[in-house]
């Protein structure tokens, strides 16, 4: 999925916190604090951030109006791709519910044969067979994550997951809310 797609050209100035259509975002727009995180859907470490961390980020940060969080799409590989497709294509309101449940299952469907549990998850958010097949032969919405990627990995270097940019600095790494809650303060 996705090989030889390049990312459209852009500015030398670019600016790793400017929001773009692309990105799924959480949290007032006038907080102080903005989180952005780059992620890939089979990451172990992505997966523990979002079932651990994030939950206690949402409550204590996003919700309170302290924090903007900013999700952007990094796939390490088709299935991860794949992953966001499903995100993309479902409801916008239901984008972050997919992420999460993906986050929470993903031991069940990061395996040799991954279509028929990644189905059983998508059918779960509304998608029927046809949806589902639909969805991962839409080309615009793999071209969509493909250009986040690929920004992210030209213009910001970012080169793992999870990343992190929080008000501009750069956090690599399986962040404990102890480490996250410093770099927010």
């Amino acid at each position: 999925l996705g090989a030889g797609i390049a990312a459209p050209a852009m500015a030398q100035t670019a600016d790793p916190m400017k929001v773009t259509d692309k990105d799924h975002v959480l949290g007032d727009a006038n907080a102080k604090v903005t989180i952005i995180e780059y992620a890939s859907m089979t990451c172990p470490h992505c997966a523990h951030f979002h079932e651990q961390v994030f939950p206690e980020i949402k409550k204590n940060f996003i919700e309170t109006g302290k924090v903007r969080f900013i999700f952007r799409e990094f796939p390490l590989d088709p299935l991860a791709a794949a992953g966001f497709m499903l995100a993309r294509c479902g409801d916008k309101d239901k984008y972050f519910p997919m992420i999460e449940t993906l986050c929470a299952q993903q031991k069940d469907w990061v395996v040799q044969k991954p279509l028929v549990p990644l189905l059983a998850i998508a059918k779960q958010a509304g998608f029927t067979q046809e949806s589902f097949d639909k969805c991962l032969a839409n080309q615009k919405v793999l071209d969509g994550i493909e250009w986040v990627r690929n920004r992210a990995a030209s213009k910001f270097k970012v080169d793992s997951t999870p990343t992190f940019f929080i008000n501009g600095q750069k956090a690599s790494g399986n962040l404990s809310i102890e480490e996250m809650d410093k770099l927010i303060q």
